[in-house]
């Protein structure tokens, strides 16, 4: 019994401990102002990955997402009838990403397995809720795609494959924009760390996008109380006509 327990010690102290790795992340900035000439602003995201030991065997990788506020939409399929093209279908999608842009170092399909994907919902198509079944639409799923095509043009929806740079599996950056048409609220940006198509560790921080003070109330007001804002609207009108047409009366005189 005794030489037992002395072989087990033995083996415990000579098989070598797994390296545990960890992200350490950090942005350019937490915040974003939305101000009226806003036309975007780059958010470079950037880290380390900290280990207690040697650096494992095998490909390391880093995928970064940035996720804005969920939103319902709905997506219609048009189609000719009588000559004339009409909607004709329509699905709801319960929750989309106003924002999504996800950047990696590798195209995902060679480094994100099917299984992990759907468990932390990394891809553009499985970070949204899919459009509800129904018995009147054909192909649900084809009304996804459509809104995927439709925010990626918009510049919402963004995909940067092998973007994110990684040096020495240790040191990474890549860059996300926020386009000049977001919404306001907080944006999740996560950051993963992958090998052999599994995520061995996640970071999450997040992006406070606003609007400036004077913008937002004047959105509060326009919403709000829309007969005072459209009474504001009158006069800073005239002030500014009586005052254009008062200079010009000082130039010809």
């Amino acid at each position: 019994m005794g030489r037992l327990f002395a072989l087990v010690t033995l083996l415990l102290f000579t098989i070598p401990a797994q390296a545990q790795e960890e992200v350490v992340a950090g942005l350019s900035q937490n915040s974003v102002a939305l101000t009226v000439n806003f036309v975007g602003s780059d958010i470079l995201i950037f880290g380390a990955v900290r280990r207690d030991g040697a650096i494992p065997e095998g490909p390391l990788d880093v995928v970064v997402t940035v996720e804005g506020p969920p939103q319902e939409a709905t997506i219609w399929r048009k189609a000719r009838r009588a000559g004339i093209w009409m909607n004709t279908e329509a699905q709801e999608v319960r929750a989309a990403p106003s924002f999504y842009a996800v950047a990696s170092t590798a195209p995902l399909a060679d480094i994100l397995s099917p299984e992990t994907d759907l468990d932390y919902r990394i891809s553009t198509r499985l970070a949204i809720f899919e459009a509800r079944s129904s018995v009147d639409v054909s192909d649900p799923a084809a009304f996804t795609e459509a809104l995927i095509r439709i925010r990626q043009n918009e510049g919402l929806y963004q995909e940067g494959q092998s973007s994110v740079s990684l040096e020495r599996d240790t040191l990474f950056t890549t860059r996300i924009t926020l386009p000049k048409n977001i919404v306001e609220g907080s944006y999740a940006a996560r950051i993963f760390l992958l090998r052999e198509g599994a995520v061995i560790d996640e970071h999450e921080t997040f992006i406070e996008v606003r609007k400036a003070v004077l913008e937002r109330w004047l959105y509060s007001l326009a919403y709000d109380q829309p007969a005072l804002y459209g009474l504001l609207a009158l006069f800073v009108a005239a002030f500014f006509g009586w005052g254009a047409s008062a200079v010009f009366r000082l130039i010809r005189s």
